[in-house]
């Protein structure tokens, strides 16, 4: 089974992981080394800014 490409930038993943506290085991060891928790985290975030950035286009 091969590997999907992801539907993030890795720019966004990347300000995400900043943000979020862990891009340095990103640094490290890869996007494979993070958690579980941290991956669901980062698209419950990623969820938030879409969901922020429709709501601020539909008030324009």
């Amino acid at each position: 089974m091969g590997r999907r490409n992801g539907m993030m930038s890795n720019q966004m993943k990347e300000e995400i992981a900043k943000e979020l506290g862990f891009y340095d085991t990103v640094q490290r060891e890869g996007w494979g080394g993070i958690t579980s928790r941290e991956a669901g985290n980062m698209v419950k975030r990623a969820v938030e800014i879409a969901q922020q950035s429709m709501t601020e286009k539909g008030n324009s």
